[in-house]
């Protein structure tokens, strides 16, 4: 319809003649016989100059047709032995066809007219009407790979409407397969870390250890063997793996069952074994892939083991690391990293504390830690916080009055402007620099610090010069009240600042609940005999009638998935700190071990995750952006409205307790 429409629409000359002798005829019926004359002698030189220009055209279409002709007879007589066909760009018709295309498409002549796609099913020169001289994918016909290429006729009358271009298949079957082949075995350095070793060996005789030993190297050896790689050990927990790229795959569709295997090696004390592959893939050569492995296994211990990390060059995935983490930490790291970032802070100019957006009380308690070892070493101090912005208020508010933090507090902008080449930047309670208070004031300081517990994530902080990241312990505060241990005197410390480190590990570790060890309960002990009350600290929780009411109406929309995950999808604006309360009232309802509570604010659905069961929310929020460990976690979905979000959730979920 639309082919017979256009030749309606075009210009018809015989009718426009038509009408010109028409109208002669009328003037002479009129009696205008001058007007007559001067419409006769000016339709009698049209039509001479449209008999002149047709002529002229003609002429140089049959120049065109010739040379042409001259050259597909060329090409005919084996100048060109690879297909090559001349189309028609404006409806992909074909016109003209060497032997070679013939061939192969099996293409016979014939009157009607013949698509190219009617010959070979999934061809088309489009790509030469858009200007391009090669087409975006490769051509699969009859078990042969082509390139396909072309070239627009450069003498193709335009005033005909018509383009041609001319085709080129190039058969690159077996240059591909020998590509296909390369990419396959291309090698991959892969290390494999059995994690809790000392754990499993602690005070284990030697034959126990041996008969350990024997049942690991069993079970990763064999793992290695049916993927035909090269395994050596490197230490008593650490081995070299080296496999082709092709068998990648295989492990990732299996799950890198090595993970699950190990776990049936236990210790005589009933404690399971658990390793870590890191793999480093892509790499220039083997040391750089090396590397990538190297990185890998780090960031799979600091997000607490038992999993598998690719590293590529350009990102991190993670398979496992779905098991309870189990502490591995040592008060050795603890005193070694006091004493070094006491030297730092010592040949800084000034310091910066900063957490992550929306501070919360293990922010604030933490950066008022590292605020009193700066005191204690002479230095300025400075804690990069948005004064409106924070969930810790009351906090907030009971520290700004005392001398030691007066003028303590600065905006992002503000320590911009103050920060000099000198100065040193301690990051608390995140390991992401999408999640810190102030970007830029990361970005412009050199010397920077990590403090953190939450699991590492792929887009973590990887210039520190000191990272004390503990993925163990529960909380931020736990870290900075062991290193304070260690750094300063407890007379130093100020009973407010005792009450906040306090007030951060109780608000982490939900009133001593969840996420503790022997650790967190010596640090709360050593706060408590320096002078935290704990009276004060329990009225940092405290909420309003109109708060209250507002958390058990979000309580009120939950709704039960799987049979023990609460999810309170809210079409309403509510405060963080509210919907984290809402998240952990949840868990104290019989039957529930894992709650979502997901609502809007600006354009942002946020997520408040929280779990005390076998469901690791770190894991399932990491799709969606989300960060923060097994018990705890967060997430922001920008351009995603609270259904979108929802939808995406419920498709981790699942792919959480199916995979």
């Amino acid at each position: 319809m639309n082919k017979k429409l256009r030749r309606l629409m075009q210009p018809n000359l015989a009718l426009f003649f038509v009408v010109m002798a028409l109208f002669c005829a009328a003037t002479v019926a009129l009696q205008e016989y001058i007007l007559a004359v001067a419409e006769g002698c000016a339709t009698l030189l049209l039509l001479g100059c449209y008999q002149w220009l047709s002529v002229r055209r003609r002429r140089a279409l049959a120049d065109y047709v010739q040379a042409t002709s001259e050259m597909l007879q060329h090409t005919s007589d084996g100048e060109m032995p690879f297909p090559v066909a001349l189309v028609k760009l404006n409806d992909n018709e074909l016109v003209w066809y060497n032997r070679a295309f013939a061939e192969l498409t099996h293409v016979r002549e014939r009157m009607s007219a013949q698509s190219l796609s009617e010959v070979i099913p999934g061809l088309s020169a489009d790509f030469l009407a858009a200007g391009k001289q090669e087409a975006a994918a490769e051509l699969r016909f009859e078990g042969r790979r082509y390139r396909v290429s072309g070239t627009v006729m450069p003498d193709a009358d335009p005033k005909s409407g018509v383009m041609l271009g001319m085709l080129y298949l190039l058969d690159l079957t077996d240059l591909l397969l020998v590509r296909d082949e390369y990419i396959r075995s291309r090698p991959i350095v892969s290390i494999v870390l059995v994690d809790n070793y000392d754990e499993l060996t602690n005070n284990m005789p030697d034959v126990s250890i041996s008969a350990l030993n024997a049942q690991l190297n069993s079970r990763i050896s064999d793992w290695a063997d049916s993927f035909g790689g090269m395994l050596r050990k490197l230490e008593r927990n650490r081995f070299l793996l080296l496999f082709e790229a092709k068998d990648l795959a295989r492990m990732a569709d299996g799950k890198f069952s090595l993970l699950e295997s190990v776990r049936s090696v236990t210790s005589p004390t009933g404690i399971p074994a658990t390793v870590s592959i890191g793999i480093g893939k892509d790499g220039v050569d083997f040391r750089e892939d090396y590397d990538f492995a190297a990185l890998s296994i780090e960031m799979a211990l600091s997000r607490g083991g038992d999993q598998a990390v690719i590293k590529d060059r350009y990102d991190f995935t993670f398979f496992g690391g779905r098991t309870k983490q189990t502490e591995r930490r040592t008060k050795v790291k603890s005193r070694v990293m006091a004493s070094s970032l006491s030297e730092l802070i010592t040949q800084s100019s000034r310091v910066f504390i900063m957490g992550h957006k929306m501070a919360d009380l293990d922010a604030l308690g933490a950066a008022a830690g590292v605020a009193c070892l700066c005191r204690k070493k002479g230095k300025k101090a400075n804690i990069v916080m948005d004064p409106d912005a924070n969930a810790c208020g009351q906090l907030l508010a009971q520290l700004q009055p005392l001398a030691e933090y007066h003028d303590l507090f600065l905006t992002g902008q503000e320590a911009l402007l103050a920060a000099d080449p000198k100065s040193l930047l301690v990051v608390v309670d995140t390991n992401r620099p999408d999640q810190v208070e102030c970007k830029p004031l990361l970005e412009s300081i050199r010397r920077i610090v990590v403090i953190d517990h939450h699991r590492r994530a792929a887009d973590y902080i990887d210039q520190a010069v000191l990272n004390m990241h503990e993925p163990f312990a529960s909380s931020a505060s736990e870290l900075v009240t062991e290193l304070l241990q260690y750094a300063v005197d407890a007379t130093d410390i100020l009973p407010q600042e005792a009450a906040a480190l306090l007030a951060g590990i109780v608000l982490d570790t939900k009133n001593f609940g969840v996420r503790t060890s022997s650790r967190t309960f010596e640090a709360a002990a050593f706060l408590r005999r320096i002078g935290a009350d704990t009276v004060a600290v329990k009225k940092l929780f405290q909420n309003d009638l109109s708060a209250t009411v507002a958390r058990y109406r979000i309580i009120q929309n939950a709704r039960l998935y799987r049979g023990s995950i609460a999810i309170a999808a809210l079409d309403y604006t509510v405060t963080r700190t509210l919907a984290a309360q809402a998240a952990d009232e949840l868990l104290n309802i019989s039957g529930i071990d894992t709650s979502f509570v997901l609502y809007p604010q600006d354009g942002v659905t946020y997520i408040s995750a929280r779990s005390l069961g076998d469901a690791n929310v770190q894991v399932i929020l990491e799709p969606l952006g989300g960060g923060g460990n097994a018990a705890t976690a967060g997430a922001q979905v920008k351009n995603h409205t609270v259904q979108q979000t929802l939808d995406e959730l419920l498709q981790s979920i699942n792919k959480f307790y199916e995979s």
